[in-house]
């Protein structure tokens, strides 16, 4: 699987600078970048790939997309 291009990665990066922390930290410290809290739980793979898409943990992805 390819990874985001530099190009890509710099402006994510930059535009999480208006959330909790940037990617590039969550990221590091398996934290979640719009609220600061810890990204280690998640309900099953799809959510686990979904957070290294968006670094959002599990609370604030089913605040985001909605829990089936």
């Amino acid at each position: 699987m390819l990874g985001k291009s530099k190009e890509i990665e710099e402006m994510l990066e930059k535009f999480s600078t208006r959330f909790s922390m940037p990617r590039s930290s969550a990221l590091k410290n398996s934290k979640c970048v719009m609220c600061g809290g810890d990204a280690v739980d998640f309900r099953d793979s799809v959510s686990e790939k979904e957070y290294q898409i968006s670094k959002m943990c599990q609370v604030c992805q089913d605040s985001v997309f909605g829990v089936e």
